[in-house]
């Protein structure tokens, strides 16, 4: 789509304008960290999985999806930071106006329902366990991630309808193009966007991820499972990380639609959302600190290896479950023997006493070649 003039945005007021620079100084520093901390972090999370984890969980495998996802969305820092410091608006065009912001809401879908999966999985291993060793499968696993990624892709497209390159402040003799929404001058358009993005992206994934940890933390507490806490205090860093950086976000959502539907438009709102949005950004660069932090234990003794040594902990976690499971069929097992051999002990005993010797040797014969 061709770049479009239109006059019927909302204007720059003073109060705007007098608080862009501060508002762009914080966005900068916060893109500044975000990309150099994220985005080799999650190349060494990626580089740990695939060249130095030998036995790969689940969580292992969703942990490696979500640093994919995060690192491609870092990639789109510069971006932005450009648009920051430039002083010159949106300089990419059309195309990579949406696409960008295409792909960032595109992360936020698929972060959201990896760690729906990280949740099942740690319920499903906890409470169903003998359910969970038939479902883990590898191509059940990469079945549900495919689905999951063309499922946040799918759902990410209202993002590039509602976004365009536009110079809405040429009366005030500023030619720039800005990347905006634009719902082209509807307010159920609005709504519609930021309930979508409120609902599917974060209220019901996280009712689903409390109700699935409220249940795994009661069973935890059981002396059964007590040793089943490496997994999932991993999985609790990686939720209450995403909630503390998206939560600002969706609430500023909630607040817009909110004063939309009361008929008033607050510029207050949209230069929070500025803020709330690369602080959102920061998301994507935080669980490799996590991984760190998880996995201090290791670092001494693995170097380098720390990671892979911290994701293979995780498998054992979850073989933990087929571990009892075999420990016990090899009790019940036990036990069937040595009641037989009591049973051959005791009628060897009876057959020296009776001394029928033939009978003796017909009754060792059926007890050997039980099965």
């Amino acid at each position: 789509m061709a770049n479009v003039t239109v006059s019927r945005l909302p204007d720059l007021s003073n109060s705007t304008l007098s608080t862009a620079a501060p508002a762009s100084q914080s966005g900068i520093a916060i893109l500044v960290l975000a990309f150099l901390l994220g985005f080799p972090g999650n190349l060494f999370v990626v580089w740990s999985v695939l060249c130095r984890v030998h036995h790969r969980s689940v969580t292992c495998l969703l942990v490696l999806n979500l640093a994919v996802a995060d690192a491609l969305v870092l990639l789109s820092a510069p971006f932005f930071l450009r648009l920051l410091a430039g002083g010159m608006g949106w300089e990419f065009g059309n195309g990579m106006c949406k696409t960008v912001h295409y792909l960032c809401c595109v992360n936020m879908y698929v972060s959201i329902y990896l760690i729906c999966l990280m949740s099942l999985d740690r319920w499903l291993a906890v409470i169903r366990p003998f359910l969970s060793q038939r479902l883990r499968k590898k191509r059940t696993l990469y079945i549900v991630m495919l689905g999951i990624w063309i499922m946040a892709f799918l759902m990410a497209l209202p993002m590039p309808f509602y976004r365009s390159n536009l110079q809405p402040y040429l009366g005030r003799n500023n030619p720039n193009y800005y990347c905006i929404p634009y719902h082209w001058n509807s307010v159920n358009h609005e709504v519609f966007q930021y309930v979508m993005e409120t609902l599917l992206g974060f209220l019901i994934p996280f009712t689903f991820i409390v109700v699935c940890y409220t249940s795994v933390i009661c069973r935890l507490r059981s002396a059964m499972f007590r040793g089943r806490v490496k997994g999932s205090f991993l999985i609790l860093l990686i939720i209450t990380a995403f909630a503390v950086f998206w939560l600002p976000y969706h609430i500023i959502n909630i607040l817009q639609v909110i004063g939309l539907l009361q008929g008033r438009r607050s510029h207050d709102y949209r230069k929070a959302r500025s803020i709330v949005t690369a602080f959102a950004f920061f998301s994507s660069s935080v669980n490799p600190l996590l991984y760190v932090f998880a996995g201090s234990s290791h670092i001494r003794r693995a170097g380098l290896g720390f990671m892979a040594k911290l994701f293979e902990g995780t498998h054992s976690d979850h073989s933990s479950t087929s571990g009892r499971r075999s420990t016990v069929h090899t009790s019940s097992s036990g036990l069937t023997k040595i009641s037989v051999r009591n049973g051959v002990v005791a009628r060897n005993k009876s057959c020296v006493e009776e001394e029928p010797e033939a009978n003796c040797r017909e009754e060792l014969k059926t007890l050997t070649t039980m099965p």
